[in-house]
């Protein structure tokens, strides 16, 4: 009879103790609730940075640097066109075009100032039809010595030759520069994918006076 008791009591007790044991609709769902999620990529105010694809660089190996300077010796800027620079092109002709001015200018003053001269060397008195017999009339009603007038003259022949040379100047300096930059663009662009290759070869090393072989390894990388 005790013994029939004790094993109920023992039944009764383990009902108890698994009944304890299930959770509640409530815990579960606190449980839920607190469950960690990966923020998304898009989510506002997300504490994890975006995951956005790496872009990848290939250098350009035919990208010709003897085209860029060919191009560059013809035609000023053509060179930076080829090389994927058009910023460079109105600085190159802005440069050109006030250097193509000032031989202008001073052009002109050195053909005034040549004539004006032949004037004053001659001791000829021009005719009013002659060229710049204006100018020399003024120049002598304002009684400008002779030697004033060679030195306008070597003045603007100075200036225009100087003029001459910066345009050559300029022409050279971006023939280089497009030189410069297509080599790097050929062999210089960096490329992100990198690997490397790992072959067996030999070394001709000398040994002994002698020449001879030795095995290695080589190792190629490629970016």
């Amino acid at each position: 009879m005790y013994k029939y008791l004790l094993i109920i009591g023992f039944m009764v007790l383990f009902a108890f103790t698994a009944k304890a044991q299930t959770p509640r609709a409530d815990t579960a769902n606190v449980a839920k609730k607190d469950t960690f999620k990966k923020p998304s990529n898009t989510a506002p105010g997300s504490f994890a940075p975006p995951i956005k694809k790496e872009k990848v660089y290939h250098p350009d190996s035919t990208h010709s640097p003897h085209k860029a300077v060919m191009h560059s010796l013809m035609i000023p800027g053509w060179g930076q066109v080829y090389n994927h620079s058009w910023w460079k092109v109105p600085i190159i002709y802005g440069g050109i075009g006030l250097l193509g001015s000032a031989v202008i200018f001073n052009q002109r003053y050195y053909k005034q100032f040549d004539v004006v001269a032949h004037y004053y060397q001659s001791g000829v008195t021009p005719k009013t039809t002659d060229p710049y017999y204006k100018e020399w009339k003024a120049y002598t009603d304002a009684q400008v010595p002779a030697q004033n007038v060679y030195d306008y003259l070597d003045s603007y022949r100075r200036n225009r030759d100087l003029a001459i040379l910066g345009i050559l100047g300029a022409w050279g300096i971006q023939t280089v520069e497009a030189y410069i930059e297509a080599k790097f663009i050929n062999a210089y662009t960096v490329d992100n994918n990198f690997s490397m290759k790992v072959t067996p070869t030999v070394i001709n090393q000398p040994l002994f006076a002698q020449s001879s072989y030795v095995p290695a390894i080589k190792v190629t990388f490629t970016f």
